[in-house]
């Protein structure tokens, strides 16, 4: 039995709001054709996958593993479908993600020696959208930072670099020539992927810039983030036992690509 990709959108769409009615009114079609799509879907798998009663609908644990699972598969579709349509309109091309701090061009520009005929271009990526945008088929291959939620991806180790406290220039610690994380004890911290206690969620870098020169919160920061990103407002220092900051080369798992397979060697030779 194949899945039907459509009935799995209609499928996460529930699983997402668990409503049937808040779900048709996002994938814009009438409720009684969402609970039929459903309803088939369970058939197709042999399994129900919500459980519908007075109190509302709930997912069964098959509901739950298909939803942990559904995402990545229609990602995965997208990419696919984006790549054919890339490959349709031509010429080649190659986009390569990258976060914050990473110097992409070294790399492209090796690459681009051995296929002049293949476009490159890059596009910055975000911590909580880097391993969707590389199955999604947004970006054929990234320069990520851990964590990194490995499903579905190759993943290639490039490189670590140490990390530097983000402090306000006034801040108490500013004028040090170096700290360690207990120097940084009782702060407020901010966030990315990996919560701790007290801590600010934020997304972006830039985010990080406005909310420690402001004196909210400091955080820690790769070492290149630190030598492309320089403010009258912020100091860096470094923090001699903060764990190191890795960057890696992802790609989608199973897909064979000549350019890939290039891109990767040749930033892979730039030691």
């Amino acid at each position: 039995m194949d899945l039907d990709l459509r009935k799995v959108r209609y499928f996460v769409a529930v699983a997402e709001l668990l409503h049937f009615g808040r779900a048709a009114e996002r994938l814009h079609i009438a409720q009684p054709v969402l609970s039929r799509q459903i309803r088939a879907l369970e058939k197709d798998l042999g399994t129900e996958l919500f459980v519908r009663d007075s109190h509302g609908v709930t997912l069964t644990d098959a509901g739950r593993q298909l939803r942990d699972d559904a995402r990545q598969l229609l990602d995965m579709a997208d990419g696919t479908r984006r790549r054919v349509l890339r490959a349709a309109r031509g010429p080649r091309r190659l986009v390569v993600g990258f976060r914050a701090g990473v110097v992409v061009t070294p790399a492209l520009r090796a690459f681009a020696a051995g296929h002049p005929d293949v476009e490159g271009n890059a596009r910055r990526v975000e911590w909580d959208d880097q391993e969707r945008l590389i199955l999604d088929g947004t970006v054929d291959v990234a320069f990520v930072r851990r964590p990194v939620r490995e499903e579905g991806l190759e993943l290639r180790p490039l490189y670590s670099e140490p990390r530097v406290a983000m402090l306000p220039d006034g801040h108490r610690l500013a004028g040090k020539q170096e700290l360690s994380l207990a120097d940084l004890d009782g702060e407020t911290w901010l966030h990315y992927a990996t919560p701790r206690p007290g801590a600010l969620p934020i997304r972006t870098i830039e985010e990080k810039f406005e909310c420690v020169a402001a004196g909210t919160a400091v955080t820690l920061v790769p070492r290149s983030v630190a030598e492309q990103y320089s403010r009258p407002d912020i100091a860096y220092v470094p923090v001699t036992d903060a764990e190191p900051d890795q960057v890696l080369l992802a790609w989608a798992a199973g897909r064979r690509s000549p350019l890939v397979t290039a891109f990767v060697e040749a930033a892979q030779s730039l030691g």
